[in-house]
């Protein structure tokens, strides 16, 4: 067999192979309290810690709290992605912390 034609038929081989080595995002549940996986906060405040949401995942969070017209996010030292938003009407200060905790700001 020829180089050329062993190379190819490696390159069939490999494009031809199952990709299986993808990563699976972190499930929360019983056995993950990190992450807030409730409709609920479960704290009233931001908690502090290396949060792992990128911006428009925080956006979505802060969507699915009921907010609108999110604006200006930015992740301050404490891990809290803090901004504007709009709810019922009114512009307030929101925070997502690392838990998903959607928060105004007090």
């Amino acid at each position: 067999m020829s180089r050329l034609t062993m190379l190819a038929a490696a390159l069939l081989l490999l494009g031809s192979a199952p990709v299986s080595a993808q990563s699976q995002p972190a499930q929360s549940g019983p056995g993950n309290n990190a992450v807030n996986s409730s409709d609920h906060n479960n704290s009233n405040a931001p908690v502090a810690g290396r949060n792992s949401f990128t911006e428009g995942q925080a956006k979505s969070k802060i969507e699915g709290a009921g907010y609108s017209n999110v604006s200006g996010l930015q992740k301050d030292d404490n891990g809290v992605w803090r901004g504007k938003a709009d709810k019922a009407g009114t512009k307030a200060d929101v925070s997502v912390d690392f838990q998903g905790n959607v928060n105004p700001a007090k």
